[in-house]
């Protein structure tokens, strides 16, 4: 049974384990590994180690962090493969899916090599006679990410690639399904010269993220995840004394107007629910179809969804592979089961698929539910999965207040070939990511990441701009050099003009 060690201090690090996490292979429902899992001397080492390479690392140059990045940035993608291999085995996401992941996690290396740039302050002249004051951004100290199993790439490169090119270290949790491409990005980050300290990454289950917000020794988390789950972060976080960037859930819609290409809805509809498996906080669960449209439309999202080949994601052409775990397999189904009893109509149903030669993986097939009631819980929940709901609305303005309606504020999308409906959707939806004949409207990385209401507690999105902000510090410093004349006159108390 292979075991899967921390990263500390530039090395593999056993410790002191607290215990032991199995980890599954989805696709075929086989535990491959054992994850160590971290004791709270382990995280206090971690935090040390980190404490005394973040007061090296922030002295270095920004042409040295710049060069640090761009070696980083070459090798992830020298070692894309490697690391997408890691993610299907642990994850279950096809091949392709692992590669994308990987690549737009890459967008905040290429921002980070720009970090001279990010960091640029400003300076004034004479704001009083003699008096100069300039700004500059300084970082928080160390740092920790508590990452989610869906991305085991991306999203904790939405974080350390900033955190550390901004001068601080960084101490990841990665989620324990899926630890491993966070322990190939801690060789990287070696092999890319990143001095011993600044990156280590500690696992464990839910009291290790007890322990990390409690820690006094971190200064600031970031978190993507559930919902529940960054309300406790924000709010032990911030009592802790810690900066907080916690984003939780979603439950996307995407309105569909009786004017839109249904062929083009549909094909890029089917896309953005089933990809991944649908487990991702940007996926498309929630259509909203217009004006008596819903039927129609379901039956070209069908014919879209049927062409989806599910597998596992190692196998040749393989476009979906299975969720995480049977318990999440068994709550989907249980939403299906649910909204069905609730009078929707199972258009394509996903529920007994098998895949032969992997019948214990965790395959659910590309599942449509048409005309959902709004209280059912395959409506207003995330479900997580391959799962499309459609619901229905007379026309744009009940439209857009069952959008509103949902506690989640994520994304959302609309599709329709008029541009003034197009426009006024995009002021009108509470929404922190918008599209217009875009069902995923993920900003690349120099734009920043994170949506409204209960998907982003705290008021800091993720990467780019907004990134680079969280992770530093403002310092104003006013400053005069006095002549051997104003030094000699007499002070006043009275501003000098």
């Amino acid at each position: 049974m292979k075991t899967i060690e921390h990263w500390i201090n530039g090395a593999p690090y056993t410790g002191t384990p607290a215990g032991r996490i199995p980890v599954e292979n989805p696709g075929t429902g086989e535990v491959e590994a054992e994850l160590l899992q971290a004791s709270a001397a382990d995280l206090d080492h971690a935090v040390e180690v980190a404490t005394e390479a973040q007061k090296k690392w922030a002295k270095f140059s920004l042409a040295k962090r710049v060069e640090i990045m761009f070696r980083m940035r070459q090798l992830v993608l020298d070692h894309q493969d490697e690391m997408a291999e890691l993610i299907v085995a642990e994850h279950g996401k096809n091949y392709s899916d692992a590669i994308g992941e990987i690549q737009r996690g890459r967008e905040t290396l290429d921002f980070a090599t720009a970090i001279n740039v990010a960091l640029k302050g400003e300076y004034s002249y004479d704001i009083s006679t003699g008096v100069d004051i300039h700004t500059l951004r300084q970082p928080v100290g160390v740092v920790a990410g508590i990452c989610p199993f869906n991305f085991p790439a991306m999203v904790p490169m939405w974080m350390h690639p900033l955190a550390i090119a901004t001068g601080n270290a960084f101490i990841l949790k990665p989620a324990s399904p899926t630890p491993s491409a966070s322990l190939l990005t801690a060789q990287l980050y070696k092999e890319a010269g990143l001095p011993d300290g600044v990156f280590n990454v500690v696992a464990g289950r839910r009291d290790m993220v007890t322990q990390i917000l409690e820690h006094p020794g971190i200064n600031a988390i970031s978190f993507v995840g559930s919902t529940p789950v960054a309300h406790i972060i924000q709010d032990t976080g911030v009592a802790h004394g810690k900066r907080v960037q916690a984003l939780g859930g979603a439950n996307n819609h995407a309105i569909v107007m009786p004017d839109a290409d249904l062929d083009f809805a549909a094909q890029h509809i089917s896309a953005a629910a089933f990809g991944a498996a649908g487990e991702r906080c940007m996926a498309l669960p929630v259509v909203v179809a217009v004006g008596g449209i819903g039927p129609d439309l379901a039956q070209r999202v069908k014919a879209n969804a049927e062409k989806i080949k599910v597998g596992y994601g190692m196998d040749e052409g393989v476009e979906m592979g299975p969720v995480i775990d049977a318990k999440a397999k068994q709550r989907i189904t249980g939403l299906i089961d649910d909204a069905e009893q609730r009078g929707a109509n199972v258009v394509l149903d996903g529920r007994s698929l098998v895949i032969p030669g992997h019948e214990n993986g965790h395959f659910l097939g590309p599942t449509i539910i048409d005309d959902v009631p709004l209280d059912a819980p395959a409506y207003t929940e995330e479900v997580f999965g391959p799962v499309l709901t459609i619901v229905h609305a007379d026309n744009y303005d009940e439209a857009i207040k069952i959008v509103n309606a949902s506690p989640y504020g994520n994304g959302s999308a609309i599709f329709t070939n008029d541009g003034g409906v197009a426009r006024r959707f995009t002021l009108d939806t509470e929404a922190g990511m918008v599209g217009v004949n875009v069902p995923i409207p993920t900003p690349v990385a120099y734009y920043s990441f994170g949506g409204w209401k209960e998907s982003l507690l705290g008021d800091t999105h993720i990467h780019g701009p907004e990134g680079v902000k969280f992770y530093t510090r403002a310092k104003a410093i006013t400053s005069r050099w006095p002549s051997e004349k104003t030094y000699a006159a007499t002070m006043s108390f009275q501003r000098e003009e």
